[in-house]
């Protein structure tokens, strides 16, 4: 089964593997439109109980938020900021698998979709890992840091984040970013591959550990998730 849940994503169902394909025709920019899309298709998988695999379009996983939001309506942006921050805590604890097939450059928020999936598989080359925002003026947000904090080798901590130090693939498999790295023309049998094994797991012990393990995480990144909205709220209150 294939639908579009909206027009950035696209929802192929097929032996209970769920493949959400993001593809807005450009950099798969976190907008509104976009993560409301993410969050269907997500609500759909669960409902079918299917493992997700989460990709992009040839060359671009996502380039994060979409920067021209931040230059328009400020409700639209504490909408897609708070949008962001959720989706994380919603992945992270997502009772079916989620696997990451990133087809391509993760940037900012979409660095932080990556890392909020169980198992990610990256490009062997041509592909960059960038945690930007304070080269583009911007502080990293809370929930962002304690994602990061979760997945990533803690000398890299402050590398990617406090210093925006762009990565290759093969330097960002070493940091934590992904688990393992194939060509491109891999990519797809890697992830099924995946998929199917992931797919042989019991659920419920599946679940039940997922959530024992990340349970001081997830608490972190909920309190973290409130801070970022204070803080988020109150900017625009003051505008």
């Amino acid at each position: 089964m294939t639908s579009p849940i909206a027009s950035p994503v696209t929802y192929h169902l097929n032996d209970s593997i769920a493949t959400l394909t993001l593809d807005d025709g450009k950099a798969n920019a976190m907008n509104p439109r976009m993560l409301q899309a993410i969050n269907d298709a997500l609500t759909q998988a669960e409902a079918d109980q299917a493992v997700v695999v989460l990709t992009g379009r040839p060359g671009m996983f996502s380039g994060g938020f979409d920067l021209a939001v931040f230059k328009g309506d400020p409700q639209d942006q504490l909408t897609m900021l708070n949008a962001g921050a959720q989706i994380t805590h919603r992945l992270l604890s997502f009772p079916h698998p989620v696997i990451a097939a990133c087809s391509g450059h993760a940037v900012a928020m979409g660095v932080f979709l990556l890392l909020s999936t169980d198992v990610r598989i990256g490009l062997d080359q041509g592909a960059m890992v960038h945690v930007n925002e304070v080269q583009i003026g911007m502080t990293v947000p809370h929930f962002a840091l304690e994602v990061c904090r979760q997945r990533l080798a803690p000398a890299h901590l402050t590398l990617a984040a406090v210093t925006a130090q762009p990565y290759t693939t093969a330097q960002a498999l070493t940091a934590g970013f992904f688990d393992e790295l194939v060509p491109a023309e891999s990519m797809a049998a890697a992830a099924l591959a995946q998929a199917t094994r992931l797919k042989k797991l019991n659920r419920a012990a599946f679940t039940a550990t997922k959530l024992r393990q990340r349970q001081a995480g997830l608490a972190a990144l909920a309190l973290a998730i409130e801070e970022d909205a204070k803080e988020w709220g109150a900017r625009l209150a003051a505008r």
